[in-house]
């Protein structure tokens, strides 16, 4: 049964995005070129993503467990750091120039467009660099 839900929501959570136009990079860098011909319709669908993440985020917060019995981890740190306003810079600065996040990404894949693959290439780097890098910069 578990498999089953994963396998649904990762179809609703894709069938979303490609809806919203999330893995059309085009549709994305309008959203984010401001000084130009701005497109702000996707202001819609980040108000409707903030929403319900909120209001499914008060509904488990208090829960121990998850529907399946696993034990439910919601992270506790609260803290601005270093770390986290780096790693948010290096997302914005990479959806900015590739035109996909993470999940349009992964879905785009399925359209076969050809920057897509760049942007995963980019991403996978970044996942194998990022532990020695950061033990690095930590010393």
């Amino acid at each position: 049964m578990r498999i089953v839900s994963v396998l649904v929501s990762s179809l609703l959570f894709g069938l979303g995005l490609e809806i919203a136009q999330m893995t059309n990079p085009q549709k994305v860098i309008g959203f984010l070129n401001i000084t130009e011909k701005w497109d702000p319709s996707l202001i819609f669908v980040m108000v409707g993503a903030i929403l319900i993440n909120t209001i499914l985020f008060h509904l488990t917060k208090k829960k121990a467990k998850t529907l399946f019995g696993d034990v439910l981890q919601i992270p506790n740190k609260t803290d601005i750091d270093k770390s986290l306003l780096t790693g948010t810079a290096i997302f914005g600065i990479g959806w900015g120039m590739g035109g996909f996040c993470p999940g349009p990404a992964i879905s785009g894949l399925f359209r076969g467009e050809p920057g897509v693959y760049i942007v995963i290439a980019s991403m996978l780097v970044g996942m194998f660099v990022a532990g020695p890098v950061q033990k690095f910069l930590s010393k």
